[in-house]
């Protein structure tokens, strides 16, 4: 179980981040998914562990997405508003690529290919973050998602076209 964790972590970190934009709920949100999975799920097989974690995160993601919903509502009645978090993970500094102006092209793609994945409607972008990121199959996408695999195809397919044409002058 802990390899499991240590090797979804990072990336489930990534799909929270951006789904919420805050570093600080995601990590909340990963923590909270891993815990679940192990006090509920750990004497399931470990193939089962993948599309468990996944369906718990992304059911983590939508009740996140509910409770913003609510404080947000009640922010702008009392006229409070979120401050940006920076993000340490983008100071840190890519050793493979020693040309400065490569750099900057390829931090300015990520930058607007988060821009754009977190643009996307929830569901479209759980579709593209499991299928892409993680590398499930639609089966186990639309498990995680707790949908018919033709919502997960409807979705992805949306999301793939959205993030083309908002992403064409990078490709």
């Amino acid at each position: 179980m802990d390899r499991f964790l240590a090797g979804v972590e990072r990336r489930a970190f990534v799909m929270a981040r951006l789904a919420t934009g805050n570093a600080d709920d995601a990590h909340d949100i990963v923590q909270d998914a891993m815990l679940t999975l192990v006090r509920s799920y750990a004497s399931r097989g470990e193939p089962e562990w993948g599309p468990l974690f996944h369906t718990i995160l992304q059911s983590r993601i939508t009740d996140w997405h509910r409770r913003s919903k609510v404080r947000n509502r009640l922010r702008v009645w009392f006229g409070k508003r979120d401050e940006d978090d920076d993000d340490p993970l983008q100071n840190i500094v890519d050793g493979r690529s020693p040309d400065p102006p490569t750099q900057l092209k390829d931090k300015e793609a990520m930058a607007a290919l988060e821009s754009a994945i977190g643009k996307l409607p929830l569901r479209q972008q759980q579709a593209f973050m499991l299928r892409v990121w993680e590398g499930l199959d639609v089966a186990q996408t639309a498990r995680a998602m707790n949908c018919s695999e033709g919502s997960v195809k409807t979705h992805y397919s949306r999301a793939v076209h959205a993030l083309r044409e908002r992403l064409k002058e990078h490709i």
